[in-house]
């Protein structure tokens, strides 16, 4: 799947609220889209995921402008108020969420699974707020490449969490390895230093990726393809993210599909 943002854009120059950028999204080489100020990444990474029409410019997906083909398989991935998760939420109840989200049953044994399968069992009560920035990027995309039809994903400012560029770019680029098509919605400033590690992606279809037992890279093979119904789930279409309260009945931490 290649997903290309054809110069987009909202609002004129000067001071547009997202002035015109392009990018080309595809297996094995992330699209980078380098944006600043606080509202633009938010806009671009909406446009991108079909969520949001541009001023100007287009969105194709594999040539051919589909917003809802776009919505269906592509996922937004920590965008800020939009697919984020609340700071104090566990990674053991995110994936709860996520699982639920997915129709994978949310069962504690299953979300066990999920965190051993991702090497970051030993976060797994830790709040998301307090994790590195490549063990969060690790677990919001894997969780949203659970949903049915997701074969791409939108991912918003990691760098805002601080942490080394390189460090959670190389899970991007592990997952971008298998196949997966990823934006990545960035500082301008972060931009220049993927840039210069995207040469270092080679394209390998799933089975040809080895990862290390236990590795942060591993994918969740047993997860993906499971048809178990979930036990809980977001039925009435409102609000996404998790409450601000831990203890308050939950949604999901991240978007819901259209």
């Amino acid at each position: 799947m290649t997903l290309e943002l054809d110069h987009v854009g909202i609002g004129e120059e000067p001071g547009a609220a997202l002035p015109v950028v392009s990018a080309v999204a595809a297996p094995g080489h992330p699209g980078v889209v380098a944006v600043e100020t606080e509202q633009a990444p938010v806009l671009a990474s909406l446009i991108a995921g079909g969520r949001m029409r541009p001023d100007t410019g287009r969105v194709l997906l594999d040539g051919h402008e589909d917003a809802a083909a776009v919505r269906a398989a592509v996922a937004l991935v920590d965008t800020p108020g939009v697919a984020e998760p609340f700071p104090v939420i566990t990674l053991r109840r995110i994936v709860r969420e996520e699982l639920a989200f997915a129709s994978r049953r949310p069962s504690r044994a299953h979300v066990d699974t999920v965190l051993d399968e991702l090497g970051l069992r030993q976060w797994a009560d830790t709040a998301v707020q307090r994790v590195p920035t490549d063990v969060r990027v690790r677990l919001l995309v894997e969780l949203a490449l659970l949903r049915d039809g997701v074969t791409g994903v939108v991912l918003t400012s990691p760098e805002r969490h601080g942490g080394a560029v390189s460090d959670w770019f190389a899970v991007v680029r592990e997952v971008a390895r298998r196949g997966v098509t990823v934006v990545l919605v960035t500082s301008k400033a972060a931009a220049e230093t993927v840039e210069q590690l995207l040469d270092t992606i080679q394209t390998e279809g799933p089975e040809d990726v080895t990862f290390p037992t236990g590795s942060a890279a591993t994918p969740l093979r047993k997860l993906r393809g499971a048809s178990e119904p979930a036990s809980v789930g977001p039925t009435d279409g409102g609000d996404p993210r998790l409450p601000s309260d831990p203890e308050a009945p939950a949604t999901v931490p991240t978007e819901a599909p259209a």
